[in-house]
């Protein structure tokens, strides 16, 4: 039976790995839980899955916490803040840790996992694109596994088995396309939130929904996919495959081409994440091919998704500008969901943002100047409302 700590409990990835859990008793026990401030759910999850430590990072919300499991016979250690979701990470006996926390907020407790030497879930991919110089050589120092909890990802990792050394050619990640595959470039303008949070395939938290909108997750993947496979930015190409049946696909120096395939159900890769190398059978619905039917591929419009190309021209700036370019993407999307600013304005803000960075770019960041450069990107976007333009031309110039 496999001890696991699941942070970002209460989100999409946490609950979707406690459906995994509560399906398999036999196989898995969760030994921490930490969230932001769904103390509701979080109460709910202790009562059914009895963790020994539990932390909630809006410490407002620990008494209603509190109250809810005041009944338990053996109640966990409750914690608050930041410094409680990092002890949830290191603690006890756990081996492995799934990272579902949104954005760069995960990478501070990834890398106390990683340090108490717990295998990592990675289902939150800005840990790695803001913090890959810091936290890649900390794996290797600790000799524990990340293994990619996302579906493009993991559908990479399940492709390369038995792949020998250098016999990769070429990653081809999908792309679903999101809210506004089918919308002309020129409506762009007029959406709203509520029309960017309508997914047509995943059912995910909001800023990753903005971010399938936008395509930004996809260029976020294609910089996590040069750090989780070590393959240059020339060899990574994206495709929009709307049925999103094929998660990812690989080409090999021969020319050969491997695919997995599935339903879009994150349930599998975070399985796959928790039993590698192990294949446990499940009674989830197998995939019918005549079912599916057509399955269908585009070339992604870069006029219409810039956030694609900010995200290539940044990973291959490389340094703390990943970090800048997820912070800043991050803030925008707040402002978006917030309607204080529009759908088109995303892509501007970032690209504003990222450009005042140029100058100053470390190219082998500690910590603490990524930390620094994701607080700067943050003020900049903050205070960029004056000074980005409805106009602004894409020049991709980072």
């Amino acid at each position: 039976m496999k001890a696991i700590s699941i942070l970002g409990s209460t989100g999409s990835i946490g609950t979707q790995t406690l459906d995994i859990v509560n399906q398999y008793p036999d196989r898995f026990r969760v030994v921490g839980l930490a969230t932001g401030r769904n103390a509701t759910l979080l109460a709910e999850q202790i009562r059914q899955f009895r963790p020994q430590i539990a932390a909630i990072q809006d410490e407002s919300k620990l008494p209603e916490l509190k109250s809810a499991i005041a009944h338990l016979d053996n109640p966990p250690t409750l914690l608050t803040g930041q410094e409680g979701v990092v002890e949830v990470a290191r603690y006890g006996d756990s081996e492995s840790v799934v990272t579902g926390i949104v954005g760069c907020a995960g990478l501070l407790p990834t890398l106390a996992a990683i340090e108490a030497g717990k295998d990592i879930a990675l289902a939150n991919k800005e840990t790695l694109i803001a913090g890959a110089p810091v936290v890649l050589p900390l794996v290797k120092k600790h000799g524990v596994k990340l293994l990619p909890a996302d579906s493009e990802h993991s559908a990479i990792f399940q492709c390369l088995q038995g792949v020998p050394e250098k016999g990769l050619r070429r990653i081809i990640l999908t792309a679903s396309g999101g809210a506004f595959r089918d919308l002309p470039a020129e409506k762009l303008s007029e959406v709203k939130v509520a029309d960017a949070l309508k997914h047509p395939n995943w059912s995910m938290g909001k800023k990753i929904t903005i971010d399938s909108a936008t395509l930004m997750n996809k260029g976020l993947e294609v910089i996590e996919a040069h750090y989780l496979f070590g393959m240059d930015y020339d060899g990574i190409d994206i495709v929009i495959h709307p049925q999103s049946i094929i998660h990812s696909l690989i080409e090999l120096q021969d020319t050969s081409v491997l695919a997995q395939l599935g339903w879009p159900d994150m349930r599998l890769p975070l399985l796959y994440a928790l039993s590698y190398p192990e294949r446990i059978y499940t009674d989830w619905e197998t995939l019918d091919l005549v079912k599916a039917g057509n399955l269908t591929f585009k070339e992604p419009d870069r006029q219409k998704y810039p956030c694609m190309e900010l995200a290539y021209a940044v990973g291959r700036a490389g340094g703390s500008m990943p970090a800048v370019l997820n912070a800043a993407n991050e803030q925008a999307v707040a402002l978006f969901l917030e309607e204080k600013i529009t759908f088109l304005d995303i892509p501007r803000y970032i690209e504003y943002v990222c450009d005042r960075f140029q100058t100053q770019n470390t190219l082998t960041p500690s910590l603490e100047d990524i930390l620094a450069a994701d607080r700067w990107a943050r003020q900049e976007v903050l205070a960029a409302t004056e000074v980005v333009g409805k106009n602004t031309i894409f020049y991709v110039s980072v």
